[in-house]
């Protein structure tokens, strides 16, 4: 009898858990376990905005590693970020799969030598569609029920973007309001600007969390309210993009290395 041996994943939470996500999912943690698990993972929660990191001893012993959103700026030097940068680089040496989600996306550009600054067409909020690359397709992937579609709409909520890659990386997504959507680094790296954990019920919450501490103006706060009601995020296909790039199934085509 053969037993599988248990695959452990990290989650780096870079952001304090709303009142609203505790009370109905149970912590941001929850959200990204159920997005992006499959049967038989291990996940533990590393919040790193309070300054809590895995042993350097024990990143071995973890297939994968997801950095979440944030409020903070990943071109920001308070001590958590620095040594989050420094984690990243560590694991990008050990060719660890790292995923990067919005923030998570932007920090790990900064790590590995890219370039991340404020957007200067301002807030991004709501649906947004991206468009995949060729180099994307030709990691493989492959959707158990459909062909993966040219274009995905994803939620989006940032202010900052990626303005370059680090060097040897390539750009896989890229929308009209932002160039650098997704970017890949080899088989191990991923960087997602927009939000494929995210529910619209979430985002509705955020967009409310933005408005009542002025982050935004409430004619842009009705006007993304009512782009959210008219659109719907493809999160199947990016959940799956996600489990597969976490598991290992994604690996490019030596056509484009």
């Amino acid at each position: 009898m053969t037993i599988k041996k248990e695959k452990r994943y990290a989650l780096l939470l870079a952001a304090d858990d709303s009142d609203y996500v505790k009370k109905v999912y149970g912590g941001y943690f929850n959200v990204f376990v159920k997005a992006f698990e499959n049967e038989g993972d291990k996940w533990d929660l590393f919040r790193v905005i309070e300054g809590e990191f895995p042993e350097a001893d024990e990143l071995e012993n973890y297939e994968g590693f997801v950095v979440s959103g944030s409020p903070h700026d990943a071109y920001g030097d308070e001590n958590w970020i620095l040594q989050l940068c420094f984690l990243l680089q560590t694991l990008f040496a050990m060719q660890k799969k790292v995923l990067g989600i919005c923030f998570g996306h932007q920090v790990l550009c900064r790590a590995l030598g890219g370039k991340v600054a404020k957007s200067s067409s301002g807030w991004d909020i709501g649906v947004r569609k991206v468009s995949l690359t060729e180099d994307f397709h030709s990691y493989g992937f492959s959707d158990e029920f459909d062909e993966i579609p040219p274009t995905l709409s994803i939620i989006e909520c940032h202010q900052d973007k990626v303005y370059e890659v680090p060097m040897g990386a390539k750009v896989v997504a890229q929308s009209d309001k932002t160039e650098v959507e997704m970017f890949t680094f080899g088989d191990h790296i991923l960087g997602i600007q927009g939000h494929p954990e995210y529910s619209k019920d979430i985002l509705d919450n955020l967009i409310d969390r933005l408005l009542s501490n002025n982050s935004i103006e409430i004619g842009f706060a009705q006007e993304a309210k009512l782009q959210l009601l008219k659109a719907e995020p493809d999160r199947k296909y990016l959940e799956n993009i996600c489990r597969q790039f976490l598991k290992g199934g994604w690996s490019p085509s030596p056509t484009y290395l």
